[in-house]
């Protein structure tokens, strides 16, 4: 009897330290909470919130996280995507998920679609867990040729061009000609032109006195996310395309015969109104 109670002991001794073991293992998991923006920009900043889950057990302890840096992600100098937390608290019936933000910028040459980022946790004496998630890109950004269509001495009337290359519409685009050296504009220096889509044109006419060099514009405009952006353009004006045409000449050929007829209809009329005086006389 001695002996098997004695056996039985030594079971429970060698059991229950295996289950109490299990009990106590720190199971996580990473996911990804929050992107934003939804879908990311290739060139610009994704906010990232990372939820770690699983840490209600007490063997939960010294969390190390690192989101890796690869392709499309890039840090800010300085960053090394590593967050430490000493010690994770927790009540019962309460969640004690870590929640973990980043601020990591975009490649300029990510593509459009799903682009997977690594991350990797462990607790102290564990093995880390290494998790593989997506975030979205997609380019939504628009681009424009723009150049000078026609410009008259006369009217002074400036006319760009505006064209959208990208594959993105741009929706209430704006174009703007700041205060600068090489142009003088009277009026509004702002035209909404409204919405121009992937390989559409429009045109932009401002009163204005250009002189040769380069001139900036600004243009505004909401991409498909309904983004405000706004990039810059430079244009170059040469005055030489635009003087001494054969329209001009015309225009100007015309304006003159319409004044010597006025000058000479007025001189009949002072005439005829003379003589008539006299002959009343």
């Amino acid at each position: 009897m001695k002996k098997e109670m004695t056996m039985i002991l030594l079971l429970c001794t060698l059991v229950l330290p295996v289950v109490t073991a299990d009990e106590m293992t720190c199971d996580l998991d990473v996911t990804l909470l929050n992107q934003d923006p939804y879908p990311a920009i290739p060139g610009e900043y994704v906010k990232l919130v990372f939820q770690v889950e699983g840490l209600e057990s007490p063997d939960c302890s010294d969390i190390t996280f690192k989101l890796t840096e690869n392709y499309p992600i890039k840090f800010n100098p300085g960053e090394t995507g590593l967050r430490t937390f000493k010690k994770v608290d927790y009540i019962k019936d309460y969640t004690s998920n870590l929640l973990i933000p980043y601020e990591v910028r975009i490649d300029d040459a990510a593509l459009d679609g799903s682009s997977e980022i690594e991350t990797r946790v462990q607790s102290k004496n564990t093995a880390p867990l290494i998790t593989t998630l997506n975030i979205e890109v997609d380019d939504s950004r628009a681009d424009f040729e723009v150049h000078v269509k026609d410009y008259s001495y006369i009217t002074k009337e400036l006319t760009l061009e505006i064209l959208n290359i990208e594959e993105s519409d741009a929706e209430a685009l704006v174009v703007e000609i700041p205060k600068q050296e090489n142009i003088i504009i009277k009026g509004s220096n702002r035209v909404i032109v409204g919405d121009v889509d992937s390989n559409e044109y429009t045109t932009a006419d401002f009163e204005a006195t250009p002189s040769n060099g380069e001139i900036t514009l600004e243009l505004t405009y909401s991409d498909s996310i309904n983004a405000r952006r706004t990039v810059e353009e430079t244009i170059t004006f040469d005055s030489t395309y635009f003087t001494e045409r054969a329209a001009d000449q015309k225009t100007t050929g015309k304006g003159t015969y319409i004044f010597w007829a006025v000058v000479i209809i007025l001189l009949v009329w002072w005439g005829y109104s003379k003589f008539s005086k006299k002959k009343k006389k």
